[in-house]
């Protein structure tokens, strides 16, 4: 597998932005009073997914890509949410909306499985309502009492003080 060298390479996002086109255009069938209400909702969020996956690409913080993730898997219910609306006010024909439906979906197991992968590089573990991190190596010592602690500054100290 090749090193990807942009966030444009990114299969999810691709996909996410194309999906954003298609409802783009579809909602410049909406009537002409939904423009700024269901029409304009429905724009951001399916925008804002694939930005969200942009942005997070170019954090230098593996946390902070994460958390875009998570928002962009948001955006994508938000918008799944507006065309279910935009379906029952007779603004798509329910196949149409299936196939949008179907479309997110699966943009959202690729979010998903980004996720898993930054979780899994970053050394975390997510199983359902439980989160858990490994301790890292560079912020403490696992299982290090406070005399331990105040021996190792005292070490340290000594290093950096200048004798006199």
């Amino acid at each position: 597998m090749a090193k990807l060298k942009s966030f444009r390479e990114l299969r999810v996002y691709q996909e996410l932005k194309r999906r954003h086109l298609e409802v783009h255009k579809l909602t410049l069938t909406f009537p002409k009073f939904e423009t700024y209400e269901l029409g304009s909702q429905v724009r951001r969020s399916s925008n804002s997914a694939p930005a969200l996956v942009a942005e997070g690409w170019g954090s230098r913080h593996t946390n902070v890509y994460i958390e875009a993730v998570n928002r962009s898997m948001g955006e994508i219910r938000e918008t799944q949410h507006h065309l279910d609306v935009a379906k029952e006010k007779g603004y798509m024909t329910p196949p149409r909306f299936a196939e949008l439906d179907a479309a997110y979906e699966s943009c959202g197991r690729m979010l998903e499985r980004l996720h898993e992968a930054l979780s899994a590089w970053r050394g975390t573990t997510r199983t359902g309502d439980m989160v858990q991190e490994e301790v890292a190596v560079y912020a403490r010592r696992p299982n290090c009492d406070w005399e331990e602690a105040m021996r190792i500054t005292e070490e340290l100290d000594c290093l950096f003080t200048p004798n006199t």
